[in-house]
Formats: structure tokens, sequence, C-alpha cells
């Protein structure tokens, strides 16, 4: 149960977004596309992103960074073609889902955005197997993936918007959540913010 409303971007975070406020382009899958979606962004560069653009707008920072080396949107090192930059820091205080400025969703926020109010495997419907090993009617009007990107990203709101009218919640990019990798509760939870500990992040 989620108690608090919340705003969602529409798309991913682009390319040419990312480099206005942070004066940099990590990304490989398709370097250069202002509209497609950045990557090979750490968890650890995407909260910084978010702090720096509730700096920009005048807003709480929702996090306080502790310990961080490297750059942020460094990138993969030369010759690496898939990693999440050289950008992390030793500890991380959350000002809490009521924070005014920028912050990663709970995984719970995602998963209630991504599904907009539908019950099914995807917001277009059900799949089977098949629709995983070859161009599936259902999932293909909606995201990018394997059997229809040509294994690279694609500009942002190419694909059609889930009933909320958020796109690319399915393919073209994982996305980070603020959580911690772990097991769900088994019970009815209330705003639920992931396990107290873990080094991994989830990414849907």
């Amino acid at each position: 149960t989620l108690t608090g409303s919340l705003w969602l971007k529409t798309t991913e975070v682009t390319q040419g977004e990312w480099e206005a406020l942070m004066g940099n382009n990590p990304s490989s899958k398709s370097p250069g596309c202002d509209e497609c979606p950045v990557e090979t962004v750490s968890w650890w560069d995407a909260v910084s992103y978010c702090n720096a653009l509730s700096d920009a707008e005048g807003l709480e920072a929702c996090y306080a960074l502790d310990g961080c080396t490297g750059v942020v949107g460094g990138g993969c090192p030369a010759g690496e073609s898939y990693c999440f930059g050289d950008y992390a820091c030793t500890s991380v205080a959350f000002a809490g889902l009521d924070c005014n400025g920028y912050r990663l969703p709970t995984e719970a926020e995602w998963e209630y955005a991504a599904r907009a109010g539908t019950t099914e495997a995807t917001y277009n419907g059900d799949i089977d197997e098949a629709n995983c090993s070859e161009v599936s009617p259902v999932v293909e009007p909606i995201a990018w993936y394997k059997e229809n990107s040509g294994s690279t990203t694609h500009a942002v709101a190419q694909k059609e918007a889930n009933p909320w009218g958020l796109y690319d919640m399915l393919g073209n990019v994982r996305e980070w959540a603020w959580d911690r990798n772990g097991a769900y509760d088994s019970g009815a939870s209330e705003n639920p913010t992931g396990p107290s500990s873990g080094s991994n992040r989830a990414r849907r």
C-alpha cells in the first residue's frame, strides 16, 4: 500500500538532459543520440543526478552522500563496453519519501507506476513462452527488447505509453530504484523501501 502521492518523469532521462545538467555523456549504446536514454550510469550516478536536478530547480536534495570518489557519469574505462562507471560513495542518507526534491522511486512505487492499474504480465496484456523468442504482438507495441531493438537503445517515447502516460516502463534500458536487492516481506506492507542492508540496488 502506498499512502502518499508522487510524480514520475514520463520518459527515461535522455542523453541530452544528462549532458545539459552534468556536462558529460557516459552512454555507450547510442552515443550522441540526444533523445535516447542515458545509460552506463551507476546507482551512485543516478542519485547524484537527482541531487543536481534538485539543486538546479531550488529544491531539497533528497540524498546526502559521503566518501565519494571518481567522476559522476564517468562511464566505462577505455576498452570496457559494459560497466556502471567508476563513481561510488561509501554511504548515503535518504531524506525520506516526503522529500520535495528529485529522487529515485522505490521498487514498490516503480511497480505501481509501471502497471498503471493493470494486473496482467504487461500493461498491454499477458505474454506466453512464444512471446520471448520472436516479435511479440503484446510486447512489440510498448517496448524495445531483444527481438525488435537491434541490440541498441532507441529514442524515448517511440512506443505506446502505459495507461498513465508513462513511456518505456518496459524495455529500452533498465531503470534504477532506491531499494537494495533482497527478498520481499511475506505480508502486507505500507510504503516499503526495501531491505535495510546489502550492496546491490534494484534495477527494473
